[in-house]
C-alpha cells in the first residue's frame, strides 16, 4: 500500500519464534534465564551500543506504535507484560538481573509514551520503578529519534 513504512519488524517475529514461549514462560516463573531481552522488550535506538541492541532497535514512536499494532508482536509483548504484572514481591532487578532490569525500563517507557495513561507499559514503570520513567528514552523520543 503507498503510504505505509516498512520498518521490518518480521526481524522481532523470526527472532522471537522458537524462544517466545520460554521467555514467558521464565517471567510467569519470575526470573529470566536466557538471552532474548532485545527482541522481546526493544528500546529505542540510541540507548544500546551491541549489535544486537542495534538490530532490535526502535526507530521512533511511530515504529513502537506498529510493533504493538502488529497481531503478533502486540499480542506476545502484553502477554509478557502480563507475566510481569503477575509476580509479586520482587523487584525488577530480581527477576531480570542488572542491566536487564534498566532494558525493562526503557522498553517500558517507549511503549508507554505511545499508550493511553493507565495502561499495561505504565504499570509496570508504576510497580517496579516507582512511576519513574526512563528518561533517555524520553529525550531520545521528543528529539524525533
Amino acid at each position: 500500500m503507498s503510504g505505509e513504512i516498512d520498518y521490518n519488524l518480521d526481524r522481532f517475529v523470526d527472532a522471537q519464534n522458537g524462544v517466545y514461549e520460554r521467555a514467558l514462560s521464565e517471567l510467569r516463573a519470575g526470573r529470566k534465564r536466557s538471552h532474548w531481552m532485545w527482541f522481546i522488550f526493544p528500546q529505542i535506538a540510541g540507548l544500546g551500543t551491541s549489535a544486537m541492541a542495534e538490530k532490535y532497535a526502535i526507530r521512533s514512536a511511530e515504529e513502537a506504535a506498529a510493533y504493538l499494532a502488529d497481531p503478533v508482536l502486540g499480542s506476545r509483548l502484553r502477554r509478557c507484560v502480563d507475566a510481569i504484572l503477575g509476580i509479586d514481591g520482587l523487584s525488577a532487578r530480581e527477576v531480570f538481573g542488572s542491566p536487564d532490569d534498566l532494558k525493562l525500563r526503557s522498553s517500558m517507557t517507549l511503549f508507554a509514551a505511545i499508550s493511553d495513561h493507565g495502561s499495561p507499559f505504565h504499570q509496570v514503570i508504576d510497580r517496579f520503578y516507582l512511576g519513574e520513567f526512563d528518561e533517555r528514552t524520553i529525550k531520545l523520543l521528543d528529539a524525533g529519534n
